[in-house]
């Protein structure tokens, strides 16, 4: 809705706004009103210390969705409570939760005591749950409670504080992958934790979509199933950011009916006045005549989205953002930027440090940080520790800051480039004017035309729904490996097969027909003579080996870690590495270690990748009629040839350097269908049509897929090619992005005329002239959305439907 703004929400644009400004980058704003809060009562059952302490941290009476929640849950129903961004949704969980252990009557005996009442916190980050730590025992401290104990646990805990805590902590706070590879198989060693276990809570529980969620989902079964194996039967606390469907998320995580889950989505806390301006970079100087001047190959302008107006060679989103950071910071604003890469937070950062320390002082420069994944422990605790005591000023995020992480008083939030759904969007916005307070939020857009379509469609922003969060813990590929843990943490039995869903006798069969499992008459057992841990067997996050370390030559000193995935990308011998600020160039690369050295240069690397997929079997094949369908496995390979050095900041090209390194290659399953060029022409898709159509239709399929296979568009991958390889044809594949496969591709094959009909569908309903996000675009998309040609991808969707049997 539109209206009004405060003053400090005034001055916080004003320091942005210039007249050229509003002529040149400003497209929209957005206003949403604030809201007065609804408060309730304390529940009679409460503690009253805990009460006591909350007042002292001002919270004189809860807000009454937090009295809703918590009184569900200490009813002994599982609760989601889906509310906006600093709703207050941890007092909603900490209430309960901590009167439970308060009040518990105990005796004096050993068995009485194995019993009091214990909470295990599960959060999808460290810093959040460091964070949540800091917050929790902030409210003990207050109220003067010493008799909770409270302490994280994960993989960066040192053993001696890991016996500590499994001896004597209430309160444990960890993840989802220290429970997979840790807490669940040495379950023997947590008994007085599982024993005791009253409570689980789930923070950001919407953060577990597609392939992570289902695996989630099926961890939180195997702790339920344990709990209960030692006599206790836990109530789940679900925190969620606003999505579709909370109550049926929350039940499919964990294994539960709907009907046993209570959903409570509408937060009675109050809510400042919060602008959202979209905001495209201005048109680079010298440029107004270049108005896109790529061509197709036929000579035709090249895609651009409907309904926005001619456009020229803009301003980066990364240098657009780092300038507004700039104008922030001098006026004193508190701000955090987000940004979807690791290398954009540290570019932001860099730059806005640079231009402080030019036109200012060193003073301001020292209050600008970076946060991004791959810094090790020790700094991300002091990074959160300057934010939460507001050392820093502005902070350069990934979205690992988009989580509950609490950081109160921020003035502003600059959004570089579109996050990827409206989830995210609402998340980082959230962050704008905490606790009631008025705030700003900017979306800069990227020059990725689906950034420019939304900037130019608010409506596709602000009059749409967030998304639901889809996962499938029944999918093969992931409760298989999960039922080996299972057996291996206690036997399997009849009474599980519910747990773990409709799919379980067959895999169970197959598991031990393939020497994974053995059965006997009172249930099924992991096979101890295999070599292999059950555990590992899979990873939750998909990931692809071992961490690479950087490491400066001279002092031996670990500056940081860089994914497996990434690190040929990243840090390959001859790329500028940036940590905090300081440039690191790459002198050796190998054997999982990086050697880096300082190095002040006034470049920046970008590698060049080479992608393909090739078929290595076809499991099944069909025709429609001159199409050929395929399902099989397939090599998605991937190589780094080489690097761009660029100069900074407008990052024109120096020079381009040949790189030696392996290829990596995905081996997994994927879809496809391939025709005669000759019959996409009787169509109507021309030659130079062809690599648009194909692209835009490939895109259409990947985002119509989930209503198909219950899964995220990020979990799959695709590519498309006028003449492929293997098939001689123009071909769109579309795969899992899983080692080994995921079932998505294999559905999508099974189901391919309701997948093909529900696109073409799609498409042909879409009022957009040339495409859009509801269509063809990505926003995922490695080629930037180009080229698309919407009309030739209906055209290929309608031949083939035709030919659908």
């Amino acid at each position: 809705m539109d209206g009004g703004s405060s003053t400090n929400e005034r001055d916080t644009l004003t320091a942005l706004l210039t007249p050229q400004r509003v002529q040149d980058c400003l497209v929209h704003t957005h206003h949403i009103q604030p809201r007065p809060g609804e408060q309730g009562e304390w529940p009679d059952w409460a503690d009253p210390d805990l009460v006591a302490a909350y007042r002292a941290r001002g919270v004189e009476r809860p807000w009454r969705h937090q009295v809703t929640a918590a009184e569900a849950s200490w009813a002994g129903r599982h609760v989601v409570l889906a509310t906006a961004t600093g709703s207050g949704k941890s007092l909603a969980a900490w209430l309960p939760a901590i009167t439970a252990i308060r009040t518990a009557q105990l005796g004096t005996s050993i068995a009485t005591l194995q019993r009091r009442p214990t909470v295990l916190y599960l959060s999808p980050t460290k810093a959040l749950a460091a964070d949540q730590l800091h917050g929790l025992q902030t409210v003990l401290t207050s109220g003067d409670i010493t008799d909770v104990r409270v302490a994280t646990c994960d993989g960066d805990t040192p053993t001696d504080e890991r016996t500590w805590v499994r001896e004597h902590a209430d309160v444990v706070l960890s993840n989802p992958d220290f429970l997979h590879f840790s807490l669940l198989p040495g379950h023997r060693r947590w008994q007085r934790l599982l024993r005791g276990l009253r409570y689980v809570v789930v923070d950001e529980c919407h953060a577990y979509r597609g392939v992570l969620g289902a695996h989630v989902a099926l961890v939180l079964r195997r702790l339920l199933r344990l709990a209960e194996h030692y006599g206790a039967t836990p109530v789940a606390i679900l925190a969620s950011a606003t999505t579709g469907e909370p109550e049926a998320s929350a039940a499919r995580l964990l294994g539960v009916d709907q009907a046993d889950v209570t959903a409570v989505g509408q937060s009675s806390a109050p809510r400042g006045h919060t602008t959202v301006a979209l905001w495209q970079p201005a048109i680079l100087p010298g440029s107004e005549e270049q108005v896109w001047v790529q061509e197709s190959v036929d000579h035709q302008p090249a895609w651009r989205p409907s309904g926005t107006p001619q456009d020229a060679p803009r301003r980066s989103a990364l240098a657009e953002t780092s300038e507004l950071l700039t104008d922030l910071v001098r006026a004193g604003k508190r701000t955090l930027a987000f940004v979807r890469s690791r290398v954009g937070a540290e570019a932001i950062a860099d730059q806005t440090r640079s231009r402080l320390a030019d036109r200012d002082s060193t003073e301001l420069a020292i209050r600008v940080a970076a946060y991004r994944g791959g810094y090790l422990p020790e700094e991300r605790r002091e990074l959160e520790r300057a934010l939460r005591t507001g050392d820093l000023l502005a902070l350069s995020s990934t979205n690992a800051l988009e989580l509950g992480v609490d950081i109160s008083g921020l003035d502003a939030v600059l959004i570089a480039g579109w996050p990827g759904t409206r989830v995210s969007l609402w998340q980082q916005i959230g962050r704008a004017g905490r606790a009631g307070a008025d705030g700003l939020a900017v979306l800069v857009a990227s020059d990725n035309p689906l950034d420019t379509y939304l900037v130019h469609h608010p409506e596709a922003i602000f009059e749409a729904g967030v998304e639901a969060t889809a996962f499938d813990p029944g999918n093969p590929y992931v409760l298989a490996p999960h039922l080996c843990a299972a057996a291996s943490e206690t036997p399997l039995v009849q009474a599980d097969v519910d747990r773990f869903g409709p799919g379980t006798p067959a895999l169970l069969r197959d598991l031990v027909a393939r020497g994974f499992l053995r059965e006997r008459p009172n249930g099924w057992y992991w096979n101890y003579s295999r070599p292999e841990s059950p555990q590992d067997l899979t990873d939750l996050r998909g990931g692809s080996g071992a961490p690479v370390q950087v490491v400066e030559a001279g002092t031996g000193r670990v500056l940081g870690t860089v994914d497996a995935a990434r690190a040929d990308a990243t840090v390959h011998t001859g790329a500028i590495y940036v940590h905090q600020g300081r440039t690191f160039r790459v002198e050796s690369y190998e054997d999982d270690v990086a050697v880096v050295t300082e190095a002040s240069v006034g470049y920046r690397t970008r590698p060049h990748v080479d992608k393909h997929v090739s078929i290595v079997r076809t499991s099944t094949e069909s025709a429609w009629g001159p199409v050929t369908w395929g399902y099989g496995v397939v090599d998605v390979t991937e190589q780094v040839t080489g690097y761009d050095r660029r100069r900074i900041p407008g990052m024109d090209l120096i020079g381009t350097y040949p790189l030696d390194l392996p290829t990596h290659t995905l081996r997994t399953t994927a879809c496809w269908w391939h025709a005669d060029a000759a019959v996409l022409a009787e169509a109507g898709v021309a030659p130079g049509d062809l690599p648009g159509a194909l692209h835009a239709a490939e895109h259409a399929a990947i985002g119509l897929l989930g209503l198909i296979a219950t899964c995220d568009r990020w979990d799959i991958g695709g590519l498309s090619t006028a003449v492929h390889s293997d098939t001689l044809e123009p071909t769109v594949f579309v795969y899992d992005g899983y080692p080994g496969g995921a079932g998505f591709a294999q559905r999508g094959y099974s189901a391919a005329a309701r997948w093909m009909a529900a696109t073409r569908d799609a498409i042909a309903s879409c009022p957009c002239a040339t495409g859009c996000p509801s269509c063809v675009q990505s926003p995922k998309c490695g080629n930037n959305n180009s080229p698309l040609d919407k009309a030739g991808a209906l055209l290929l969707l309608t031949m083939l439907t035709g030919f659908a049997p």
